[in-house]
């Protein structure tokens, strides 16, 4: 199973330059992608800062019902700060690995923050 980070759900929704890429990848393995909590929230704050409720919409309708949603248990929240302590990763970062680890998916990711991470398999686009 592979934990799809967000900066690749926004290079597609965004239209950056990697978004074939990303797209290609999404298809490639629809059936195994994840999503968290925290990545829905983050493409929701970011289309609405910029004025793109109309693509948050879409994205909800059309990405959203291909992956399964997860979110970290609250009492794995700790992990959080020590795995930000430990490899050194921004809030974001540390909370996706620490979903990873804890459901044990790949990351799919174009950060490369990620290369610090050891102990999970990472995929980068």
């Amino acid at each position: 199973m592979i934990l799809i980070d967000t900066n690749i759900l926004l290079e597609i929704l965004l239209k950056q330059d990697k978004k074939d890429d990303c797209k290609d990848f999404m298809v490639r393995n629809a059936w195994k992608i994840h999503m968290t909590d925290f990545s829905l929230h983050s493409i929701g704050v970011i289309c609405f800062r910029y004025g793109k409720e109309k693509i948050f919409q879409n994205f909800l309708e059309d990405i959203l019902p291909l992956v399964d949603l997860v979110t970290l248990p609250l009492d794995q929240y700790p992990e959080v700060i020590k795995n930000r302590k430990k490899l050194k990763l921004d809030f974001d970062d540390s909370y996706q690995y620490t979903v990873a680890k804890y459901f044990d998916f790949k990351i799919a990711t174009m950060d490369k923050d990620f290369k610090k991470a050891k102990d999970i398999e990472v995929l980068f686009l």
